[in-house]
């Protein structure tokens, strides 16, 4: 019977090869106007003010749309766009009008920290390859505060990558204006001339509503956005390659931790210092090669806590690390077989990223040397134990992109230092898109395992051999009111993908989803109705979960969201299945310069006691804040808390547990280079050990403080001073000092 499943899923799969090789070249372009860039008529200085020779007959920009929520209509405010160009550089310049400059939203801010829903910022979208696939977005805020990402059609928007470039920006009287000066070093085209690109201008403003204004149109109901990019004509003899950026850093850490544990005095330990460099070189306009050696991985802000109390599987964390970010978006697959987080401390580590005769591509290895936790998965749960041990870490990805579709091969590599373990994992995948309303995707990997012969860490780990599968099959289609979504997953026992994040294993679910959205003019500016229904079994067809939520979403002034839940559910926990209704909510809104955003979001009703297999009732809310007192002055907060309530030894329900995670972030920027940050966050738990099957702590706890100065003159140049102190709840009820910090670390990158 496996076998045949088996061959059902490869024959699905190479069915989506075969259809995406059929129909890609028979797809029409969905691309925008023509938009044309001129070489610069002398020196453009980037200062916010657009009076340099260089912008005299630049290539002007005015027609532009509202596409939210206005469905490509004129928009309210007037933007203009120009472009240019010269040997080394392609520059962007734009007037924003504002009939009200006094409500610009425009904060001083840490790079990338800009939100679209509280800060007007503009800039370019840059399909460089032309692709209609990815692109990279390089936007600014009326303070010149800077955001670059990565947007992919097949796998979203990402934050993380940073590009070197400028910009200036200058509030005026009559709205503002913003300079952008972009490196061609920093873009990844393809050899030849002249060159074609796909583009976007873009302006963001927040006022009663969001308004998004592009330089083309955005048809409702489509299922691309990169794909709908204006066409770029213009761009000649553009550089061949060649660039060189070397960035060296030292740091130095001085810890200290309790002799005997938290409240006893401090072992004052001997600083630690390090130093290593990254080094990236393009030998063309379309190839990258990078390496590193004794990279600096540390943050320099921790994650938010998660709460983790009454959790199946383990929790996400997203990559920050520079060294990953090449190419990230060709590591992102519908199965997560690739999370480069894994990685934990790799001694060095090289990478080729590009892409040659229609084929992208990205390779990476590494000599991992361990620490961390491993992800074991299973059915109903998953849990961590310590990677105690080094590997060497391979991933190869390698696409092949039809117009709108592609296909793609994935392949990772981890082996274990002594050879005692190694994970293999390979399999295609493929985005089929026949129009521009319907998406086909599906993916499906094997996996090849020997896990290491370690039972004292885990009792998984005793030397057995795994193979097995996961699969994967998605199809959506949008249009103007109706959205279907329809995904069925289907993984082995047996499947590991140790370079990944996959917490469970041993099922097959099927999703369906289902909305009706309609756009009146007025306080609400959009609804959309959905129904949801999910069925997960495990590999005998005992049903692990079964779900059916409806919902309502609404966008209403103040940029703000609602939506409303309910969820009916049946889950297994312990064996047994366990029904649960409940109430989710999440009201989100941005009022004011001041008020930047207020969100919050939840559930309540009947819940599952995941510790000790029963019925409970409980809640979770979660309340998040951003508050801008000055433009100077950033403060962010955080309370989010969850209870569960059961079913105690006398005839009524007791608490449980009571988990709080409690976060306060205040950031001063001096400039848009220097700020100091101060965060403090506390972690608790309380329970009722009586209400336990097992012996648990009654309360837990556990406190962290940082104190951060830092000066950045681009991304890899960089002067970091910090200061961190730990606590935990003692059995005294104190947070006794369970260690402290002190960190300096300078960097930077030399360019040729």
């Amino acid at each position: 019977m496996r076998l045949r499943r088996t061959s059902l899923w490869s024959a699905i799969t190479w069915a989506v090869f075969l259809l995406t090789l059929h129909h890609a070249h028979a797809q029409t372009s969905l691309s925008g106007e023509q938009v044309r860039i001129a070489r610069a008529a002398g020196r453009i200085d980037i200062d916010g003010a657009l009076g340099d020779e260089g912008w005299q007959g630049a290539p002007r920009t005015d027609k532009w749309y509202e596409t939210a929520p206005g469905d490509n209509v004129e928009p309210k405010v007037r933007s203009v766009g120009y472009l240019a160009y010269d040997e080394r550089y392609l520059y962007a310049a734009f007037e924003f009008d504002d009939p009200n400059p006094r409500a610009i939203r425009a904060p001083l801010a840490d790079r990338d920290n800009i939100s679209g829903n509280y800060t007007d910022y503009g800039g370019v979208i840059l399909d460089t390859r032309n692709d209609g696939h990815s692109a990279v977005l390089l936007l600014a805020t009326p303070r010149g505060i800077q955001y670059d990402a990565v947007s992919d059609d097949a796998s979203g928007e990402d934050s993380s990558p940073d590009f070197f470039w400028d910009a200036a920006a200058r509030i005026t009287d009559r709205g503002w204006t913003l300079e952008i000066r972009v490196p061609f070093s920093s873009l990844r085209y393809r050899s030849m001339d002249p060159q074609t690109w796909g583009i976007f201008l873009y302006r963001n403003y927040p006022r009663d509503f969001r308004y998004q204004i592009f330089s083309a149109r955005l048809p409702r109901g489509s299922n691309c956005f990169i794909c709908r990019a204006n066409t770029l004509i213009g761009l000649q003899r553009l550089p061949a390659g060649g660039h060189l950026v070397a960035a060296p850093y030292v740091s130095a850490t001085h810890t200290a931790q309790p002799i005997d544990g938290p409240g006893s005095p401090l072992d004052l330990r001997d600083t630690r210092s390090r130093g290593g460099f990254d080094l990236k070189w393009t030998p063309s306009a379309d190839h990258a090669i990078d390496a590193t050696v004794k990279p600096d991985f540390s943050q320099i802000e921790a994650d938010t806590a998660q709460i983790s109390a009454n959790e199946r599987f383990a929790l996400f964390y997203s990559e920050k690390r520079p060294f990953f970010l090449e190419g990230v978006e060709l590591l992102s697959t519908p199965i997560q077989a690739v999370y480069t987080r894994t990685i934990t401390d790799p001694e060095w580590g090289s990478r080729l990223t590009g892409k040659s005769h229609g084929f992208s591509y990205t390779t990476l290895v590494t000599n991992d040397a361990g620490g961390g936790s491993i992800v074991i998965p299973g059915r109903d749960s998953s849990q961590l134990v310590a990677q105690d041990f080094g590997s060497y870490v391979a991933i190869g990805r390698a696409k092949r992109e039809f117009k709108q579709s592609f296909i793609g091969m994935l392949a990772t590599i981890r082996e274990a230092h002594d050879g005692n373990g190694f994970n293999r994992v390979v399999g295609p995948d493929a985005r089929w898109q026949p129009s521009a309303n319907d998406v086909v995707v599906g993916q499906w990997l094997v996996s090849d395992t020997r896990t290491p012969t370690r039972p004292d860490v885990s009792a998984d780990w005793d030397g057995r051999t795994l193979t097995s599968h996961a699969g994967f099959v998605q199809y959506s289609r949008n249009t103007t009111h109706l959205d279907l979504d329809g995904r069925y997953r289907d993984f082995g026992d047996g499947f590991r993908a140790d370079t990944g994040f996959i917490p469970q294993v041993g099922y097959r679910t099927a999703t369906g989803d289902a909305g009706w959205t309609i756009r009146p003019n007025g306080a609400v500016r959009r609804y959309r109705a959905a129904v949801s229904a999910t069925r997960q079994i495990d590999r005998d067809g005992a049903v692990i979960t079964r779900e059916v939520t409806p919902q309502l979403e609404m966008d209403v002034r103040w940029n703000g969201s609602l939506r409303f839940r309910y969820i009916d559910d049946r889950t297994r926990a312990g064996g047994i299945p366990i029904r649960r209704r409940q109430f989710g909510y999440r009201a989100r809104v941005s009022p004011s310069r001041t008020i930047a955003q207020v969100q919050v979001d939840g559930v309540a009703g009947e819940e599952i006691d995941f510790d000790n297999f029963r019925p409970a009732r409980g809640a979770t809310v979660n309340v998040s804040a951003q508050l801008n007192p000055t433009n100077h002055l950033e403060l962010a907060l955080v309370q989010n808390q969850r209870w569960l309530n059961a079913q105690g030894v006398v005839d009524r329900p007791e608490r449980l547990f009571l988990a709080r995670v409690s976060r306060v972030r205040a950031t001063y920027m001096f400039t848009a280079k220097s700020f100091v940050r101060v965060i403090g966050q506390y972690v608790s738990t309380t329970r009722d050990p009586s209400l336990y099957l097992v012996p648990v702590a009654d309360r837990s706890g556990d406190f962290s403080g940082s104190v951060l100065f830092a000066y950045k003159i681009n991304w890899q140049s960089v002067l970091f001073v910090g200061y961190g102190d730990n606590r935990e709840l003692s059995e005294r009820r104190a947070l006794e000092r369970a260690g402290q910090q002190f960190f300096v670390k300078v960097s930077y990158a030399f360019q040729r």
